[in-house]
């Protein structure tokens, strides 16, 4: 029987909270009854698109979700688990914190680093590497440089306080994330086998607990708020962005992984998004799944609140940081809170594992919510939607690309080496300390993938995220494609095998059947590069309703599905850097795709068009070349390796040139007009194709990579050599572009700052 004084509840009460008139009268089909003001909460967080993923999942389930290496299934458990051998295994995951980093950067990007870190170690593992993907509007508008300073401080300070390095990332420029940005965080720690914990409540009168942080106001309806469109409205939509603590996460860290070794703890969940409700929701439909029979019972008045005569609806939907969900083994809890209290953290029994499939939660003595638990799930009761897609190509024009002898190609590769989206991301990185923990291999910028030793065996990680959103925008499919693709290249350039992908699907609002299609074909197109790669998708999350009225108009964002990918070095000692190592080094080129200028930076630079398609790609072709590189590398046959990538091979070259400061050398390449056409110099300098890789190597190397290139279907081919100082590229024995290395390094070196104007903020 439920006794409650919460407010009546009603139709238009329900749509206020986000729920469709046919979601309403479902819940009250599930129910019987009207559901309490607490219980309406409680369905509107958990069906909200963030929690439920009622217009992604069906589509979701077509992506390779089943691989040897895995411990897990994709939304399986809080992070995907991979089994890399020596009895250990790595969790990761990565997810996005967009909305609330658009309306406060500072706390915005903070807690989501925090909350990605608790997936992990929720787990049982300890985290030991973070990255991050981002993307900002225009560096002229001011509030962009107010969101970049904010969100970079944000990732940096609870990063570095919480004692977790920083290893890599991405940033991206453009003007659709003006009002919108994207803040993708990513968090991979590292487990022994026997250490892992399941997120699921299971055994009868086992006792629930709640840990960490005290219950606040803070952030109730977060998850709500990341399941509707940015206005100028949003701004007075600051409660719901939680306030984090690195110092308080960081006690939570390690008693966590003391209670787990205790063996008192059963199960395990974060309180991320929609905090106390869709971890009691969770874990207690895992556990009904998993044995037939489950649920969880809490009393509120157990549960430590930060603020006085706070009701159920807030206790249950507040997203207060630093707080964990445990089942202990029944009569065990009290090691548990012993651990807890020798860290100075909280650690309270709210409740217990019932076994007749329901979520009770009671307040002041009365029950306030009654809940069957599997209702609010996915594949429980949630919904799940098959919304129309409809496509619908940009309508940007196609460059009409003028005779190559009236450009300076040399002062066209300093441009293109000044842009936001290519110079240095010093300033960043600096920020962000990325040699915490000592594992970390390399300085961020110097291998294409980060890379980080496992201590007490030989092997290395490697890791990256990747996308470029202009290509998915141009082509959904093959832009979601070339993100897996360029992810996998980078991976296999450091000399690791790439295992398995995390994904942070980045889109506009569902319900229109373009942003739908946007979404579909990008999935699609992941999807087909995952299988052919031999990389399942682990689990990560949707973001829709990334779209925006700042400055007036709806504008929603580029389609972004950002890949979040680890690869295996067996030997650390085979790790392959980006950049040029010795003097006198051959240079070769590996792959030889259709060279075309769309979607490159070059023609939104001088053309003002990102062109009408994505750049090539072969998949085939891409999967050879992953398996040359990891060859090359196990073999010792070449020193560095770099993928062509944004800014086409000028760019690419130049990296390698001067991304070591300490060790900055010179080249001089040569190029061959692959046909005939006015273009070709540009497309040569400049086209973004994907599946090509620059090499050095050894000159007495050259016949052996030959031999294995040609063995796996790749075309390579010498192009030049490594120089003491000086950089030539020649097109048909023609010099095209002469350049110093400190030129080079000039026009790289500090154009992000100067065009985000620092000083000024």
């Amino acid at each position: 029987m439920i006794h409650t004084s919460e407010p009546e509840v009603n139709l238009k009460l329900a749509q206020e909270h986000g729920l469709n008139a046919e979601e309403y009268d479902k819940i009250v089909s599930v129910l019987g009854r009207t559901p309490t003001f607490t219980e309406l909460g409680i369905y509107s967080v958990m069906w909200s698109e963030h929690c439920s993923y009622k217009n992604s999942i069906a589509v979701l389930k077509t992506l390779p979700r089943e691989g040897e290496s895995l411990l897990t299934q994709a939304g399986e458990e809080n992070a995907g688990l991979v089994d890399i051998g020596d009895n250990l295994a790595v969790a990761f995951k990565i997810e996005s914190h967009n909305h609330p980093s658009a309306v406060e950067p500072y706390q915005g990007a903070a807690t989501g680093v925090g909350g990605i870190h608790r997936d992990i170690f929720t787990m049982g593992a300890r985290p030991v590497a973070s990255l991050n993907s981002l993307r900002f509007g225009s560096p002229r508008d001011p509030r962009v440089r107010y969101l970049v300073d904010g969100v970079v401080r944000g990732i940096g300070d609870y990063g570095n306080s919480f004692g977790v390095p920083t290893v890599g990332g991405e940033i991206y420029f453009e003007e659709c994330y003006t009002g919108n940005p994207l803040v993708n965080a990513m968090s991979v720690g590292l487990v022994e086998h026997q250490m892992t914990v399941s997120a699921t409540a299971k055994g009868k009168g086992n006792p629930v607990l709640i840990v960490g942080s005290s219950t606040g106001r803070d952030g109730i309806h977060g998850a709500t708020f990341a399941s509707e469109d940015l206005s100028e409205a949003s701004e007075d939509k600051r409660p719901s962005v939680q306030v984090g603590d690195p110092f308080a996460e960081k006690l939570l860290l390690e008693a966590t992984l003391e209670a787990i070794a205790t063996g008192a703890v059963s199960g395990l969940q974060d309180m991320g998004a929609a905090g106390l409700t869709s971890s009691t929701s969770e874990m207690s439909a895992r556990g009904i799944e998993k044995t037939g029979s489950g649920g969880i019972e809490i009393d509120l008045d157990l549960v430590p609140a930060r603020e006085k005569g706070m009701t159920a609806y807030e206790i249950m939907l507040s997203e207060s940081q630093e707080r964990m969900l445990i089942v202990a083994e029944k009569g065990r809890e009290q090691e548990i809170i012993d651990v807890y209290k020798k860290w100075d953290v909280s650690a309270v029994v709210i409740g217990q594992v019932t076994d007749d499939n329901m979520l009770r939660v009671s307040q002041h003595g009365k029950v306030v919510a009654e809940i069957p638990a599997i209702s609010l799930v996915l594949g429980g009761g949630a919904p799940v939607y098959f919304r129309e897609a409809v496509e619908s190509r940009p309508d940007t024009p196609a460059a009409v690309l003028e005779p190559d002898d009236t450009f300076d190609f040399k002062a066209l590769t300093l441009q293109l080496l000044s842009r936001p989206n290519i110079s240095s991301k010093q300033w960043v990185y600096q920020q962000y300390d990325s040699m915490v923990q000592t594992n970390t291999v390399t300085p961020t910028g110097q291998t294409d993938a980060a890379v980080i030793r496992i201590k007490g065996t030989r092997k290395g990680l490697a890791m990256k995220t990747d996308c470029n959103s202009r290509y998915v925008y141009l082509n959904p499919k093959a832009g979601g494609a070339i993100a897996v693709a360029e992810c996998a290249r980078n991976i296999a350039c450091s000399g690791a095998k790439p295992l398995a992908v995390t994904n942070c699907l980045n889109f506009g609002n569902p319900y229109k059947p373009e942003v739908y299609f946007q979404f579909k074909s990008a999935v699609e197109g992941m999807g087909d590069a995952c299988r052919l790669f031999g990389t399942p998708v682990t689990g990560g999350n949707v973001s829709f309703y990334n779209e925006s009225t700042f400055g007036g108009g709806r504008k929603a964002i580029y389609p972004t599905p950002t890949i979040g990918m680890i690869g295996l070095i067996d030997d650390i000692d085979n790790l392959v850097g980006s950049t040029f190592r010795n003097a006198g080094d051959a240079i070769m080129l590996l792959g030889d795709p259709k060279l075309t200028l769309d979607g490159s930076e070059y023609l939104v630079m001088q053309y003002g068009t990102p062109g009408t398609d994505a750049p090539s790609i072969d998949l085939d072709h891409e999967k050879n070349l992953q398996d040359l590189l990891v060859s090359l590398a196990s073999n010792r046959l070449i020193c560095s390796a770099h993928d062509i990538s944004d800014g086409g091979f000028a760019v690419a070259i130049a990296e390698k040139a001067i991304m070591n400061r300490n060790a900055m050398l010179g080249f001089n390449v040569e190029l061959e007009d692959y046909g005939s056409g006015k273009a070709h110099i540009q497309q040569q300098f400049f086209s973004e194709a994907q599946g090509r890789v620059i090499v050095s190597l050894d000159p007495s190397m050259v016949a052996a990579v030959i031999a294995e290139a040609t063995r796996l279907k790749v075309t390579v081919r010498v192009i030049g050599k490594v120089l003491e100082s000086g950089a030539r590229i020649a097109v048909n024995g023609r010099t095209v572009a002469e350049f110093t290395v400190d030129e080079l390094l000039d026009a790289y070196e500090h154009a992000l700052e100067k065009s985000l104007h620092l000083d000024e903020i």
